[in-house]
């Protein structure tokens, strides 16, 4: 049985909570990542923020001057717009057990915790890599029992 720990990512990218909206925007737009955990300096995690998370506090900050709303996503701490006490995981569990969790509450991650300090972060890309690997090798196998003898079978 495959766990969290198979594959979820160990280098994770964070933010603190006094980091602004626009160090939220920056580092999602360099990573190409949508989550970002937040947490304090000993690695506790505090909270989640989402690429909707940004948005939604980018559209809140929307001045007639680009200039204006920059200024102003530099004063807004992302600790205004996390989600507080997201929902987690821990390397030992199940990956269907993750994925069910995932999926009954509609969130694309799991931020990975141990005794309160994040560890990794399990994405809902993380899964789409598993079943690529998944239909793959399924493919593997398919020519061969299509090439068996029917009297076989």
């Amino acid at each position: 049985m495959l766990n969290v720990i198979d594959i979820m990512t160990t280098d994770v990218y964070t933010l603190a909570p006094d980091d602004s909206l626009q160090d939220a925007r920056k580092l999602m737009a360099e990573h190409n990542i949508r989550h970002v955990p937040v947490v304090e300096e000993d690695q506790r995690l505090k909270g989640l923020l989402s690429q909707r998370d940004v948005l939604a506090g980018a559209n809140s900050v929307l001045l007639p001057h680009a200039g204006e709303a920059e200024a102003m996503e530099s004063r807004i701490a992302i600790s205004s717009l996390m989600t507080l006490d997201p929902i987690t995981t821990d390397e030992h569990a199940g990956l269907r057990s993750a994925a069910l969790l995932m999926q009954h509450h509609r969130i694309g991650c799991l931020p990975v915790v141990r005794d309160g300090i994040l560890i990794g972060i399990i994405t809902d890309s993380d899964f789409v890599a598993v079943a690529i690997n998944l239909i793959e090798q399924l493919e593997l196998v398919e020519p061969v029992e299509k090439d068996l003898p029917e009297d076989i079978g």
